[in-house]
Parts: C-alpha cells; structure tokens; sequence
C-alpha cells in the first residue's frame, strides 16, 4: 500500500527530482551525502545511488527532508524552491537560512528550529527546537563536521563549535566550544571529553 501511494505522488515531487538534476555537480553532491545519510538513519538501507522511488519517499514522509533540500535548491535556483513548494510545502516552522551547509546534515523532527550559521561542517545532527542564530547583524556561529545538537539548545553569537562536539538538550551555546567535548548547561560547559 505504502509503494502504491509513493508512486501515486510521483506527480507531486517531479519538478523537484527534475530541478534536482539540473543542480551543478557540487550542489547534486551535497544533496546526494544528504540523501545517503536519511536513508540509513531513517530507512536502515546503505547506498550510493538516488532512485526517484527513494526520493520521492523522502520527500513524502519527511517535510524535514523537504525543507532541507529546498535549502539547497534555493542556493542556486530560487524559483526552483517556490516552484516545488507549490506541489509540496516545506515545513512551515523549520528555518534553514544558509549558503553553506555541508553534506548530511540529519534534522530530527526540526519543528520549531532555525538553523542560520554562518556555516555547517559535514555530517551533522540537529535536533528540534534548536536556535542556531545571530545576537546581531552580523555574529552568526560557525559549526565544524559531526556535530550534535540536541533538542532545545542554543548556538547564539559569533561562536565556533569544534569538530566531533555533542552540545545537550537545552544547552545555551554563547562561548567558543573546543573539538570532542560534550556542552551543557545555562551558559554551557564542558562536561565531558570525548576519546577521538
């Protein structure tokens, strides 16, 4: 039943897996280690290849994903994300504001979230409800690869967050974080070393 209603919305996603195909090889790529990493985290299936059947699945089930990728289409075609927007809406409370966000980012549930960096490592992990923001104009928080962020945390201001970080539920981030630690607390502390 489930195959038959994926195929049914073929109709709904193929402006997006055609746009999808129109995307430099750069941006494909980015998508494509998004792809990879939902589908071993949501549908314990490895592989390299993007079938539209696996797509569209994605994009149905998962508005997270949808948003996501819309992210990414929006980079370098503008039109190409309202355009899909009108078969399929995003998720209306998850806010991806950024040019650069390295490949398999994972957004667990991402209601209420709003991830604005000045940029994001590869293979990272957000959770919902997490404020990834500025305190102004111009501070925005750098994230380095393998991040975690658990729900409900903070990442305010002008900050790095180090390679391999895990930052706890409802941690508030104002202050530079080192590589392999973890981070909790109002502000946040180190509160464990992670062995590399």
């Amino acid at each position: 039943m489930k195959r038959l209603f994926v195929y049914v919305n073929y109709v709904r996603f193929l402006p997006c897996w055609c746009f999808f195909r129109l995307l430099s090889a750069e941006l494909q790529s980015l998508i494509k280690q998004d792809f990879v990493r939902w589908m071993r985290i949501l549908r314990q299936k490895d592989g390299a290849a993007i079938t539209l059947y696996d797509f569209v699945d994605l994009l149905l089930f998962f508005p997270h994903f949808r948003s996501l990728v819309y992210s990414r289409l929006k980079t370098e075609r503008t039109y190409a994300a309202k355009v899909c927007g009108i078969f399929a809406s995003p998720l209306p409370l998850l806010d991806i504001d950024s040019q650069h966000i390295g490949g398999g980012l994972f957004i667990q549930h991402g209601y209420g979230t709003i991830i604005a960096p000045r940029s994001i490592g590869k293979n990272c992990w957000v959770n919902q409800g997490v404020t990834i923001g500025y305190t102004n104009a111009t501070d925005c928080p750098t994230i380095g690869n393998n991040v975690t962020i658990y729900c409900g945390a903070k990442v305010l201001g002008n900050v790095t967050v180090g390679d391999n970080s895990v930052i706890a539920a409802n941690a508030v981030v104002v202050k530079d974080v080192p590589p392999n630690v973890v981070v909790g607390g109002v502000p946040a502390k180190i509160i464990k070393h992670i062995e590399a």
